[in-house]
């Protein structure tokens, strides 16, 4: 059983994130989610604390426990996954800004990260967010499953979709592979 860190950040795409905790947590692997303000306006964290019999982490101001949670959280994965990932938290990932739970958390993470972007078609493609995403692989390894392309919620077509649960919990699962092959973590 491995450990794992699920973000879900505030994409229309967050409703398809349910399907990897409840695919992920099937799979005997302890699931963690940390939701951001704006992904709590989408689902609810009721959702994920059921499929995955934990408690969703909203705030990080809102302690439950006696110790730092970001920290602790942060220690705990054996593979963290950002499923959606949107362009703001890309970005604030890439440039180190840790205003809320989800990236003051993943900050601290020294696990593999895997991030599946999901945003408008333009919004990908722009150069800015192209190059977070480039210094996200170059600094800290993190992994992107490419976004597919398709019919996006704003009514467009293009490359932006997040890619299916199925392939980002494929990807968590390499990760994972890699972690236990390379005499990381006990799994």
């Amino acid at each position: 059983m491995a450990r794992i860190l699920q973000g879900v950040t505030g994409s229309i795409a967050a409703y398809k994130a349910a399907e990897i905790t409840s695919r992920l947590t099937q799979l005997g692997h302890e699931v963690h989610v940390i939701l951001t303000r704006s992904a709590a306006e989408l689902v609810t964290p009721r959702t994920f604390s059921t499929l995955s019999r934990h408690p969703v982490h909203t705030d990080l101001w809102d302690r439950t426990e006696e110790f730092t949670e970001h920290i602790s959280l942060a220690e705990l994965p054996d593979v963290a996954v950002i499923a959606p990932a949107t362009a703001n938290t890309i970005g604030k990932l890439a440039h180190g800004i840790a205003d809320e739970i989800l990236t003051t958390t993943l900050l601290a993470v020294t696990a593999p990260v895997v991030i599946a972007p999901a945003m408008n078609a333009r919004m990908f493609e722009n150069p800015v967010v192209q190059a977070n995403m480039a210094l996200l692989r170059e600094r800290l390894s993190y992994r992107f499953v490419e976004p597919g392309s398709g019919y996006l919620a704003c009514g467009d077509t293009g490359r932006g979709r997040m890619a299916e649960p199925a392939e980002i919990v494929q990807a968590v699962l390499d990760a994972l592979g890699e972690v236990t092959c390379g005499g990381g973590s006990d799994l």
